[in-house]
């Protein structure tokens, strides 16, 4: 079992940055695959990134690859999301996920556990 808390959301102007960072209690972090997904009004939850257990390997959407970048430092159980020029359609709660795969998964089902989100809120 593994405790996931989000943090770093808030409102930004379109073409700032943020840097969500999601903190880890319970079994070891580094045996965990990380991801970031983000879920807008209406719709379905989005993968954004994912990224392996040494951090070695990292595995974006289309849709964020060149302005999110994800990182993770195993030494203090943190994964983070680093979000630049975003958009007002970027607006989302934002959640962190761990898998047991092996790798950058990128199906939400694969992800055994879930923070409780963030919001994130890009204006124009």
């Amino acid at each position: 079992q593994v405790q996931l808390v989000e943090s770093g959301g808030g409102l930004v102007q379109a073409g700032g940055s943020l840097r969500l960072s999601c903190t880890a209690s319970g079994r070891t972090f580094s045996t965990y695959a990380m991801g970031w997904f983000r879920q807008a009004p209406g719709k379905e939850r989005e993968f954004l990134g994912a990224i392996s257990q040494s951090g070695g390997s990292t595995n974006y959407a289309d849709s964020v690859k060149g302005r999110f970048t994800i990182s993770r430092d195993n030494g203090k159980d943190t994964v983070y999301l680093q979000m630049n020029s975003l958009k007002p359609e970027d607006t989302a709660v934002y959640y962190c996920a761990a898998s047991w795969l092996y790798g950058t998964p990128r199906s939400p089902s694969v992800y055994a556990y879930w923070g409780q989100g963030t919001q994130v809120t890009a204006s124009s």
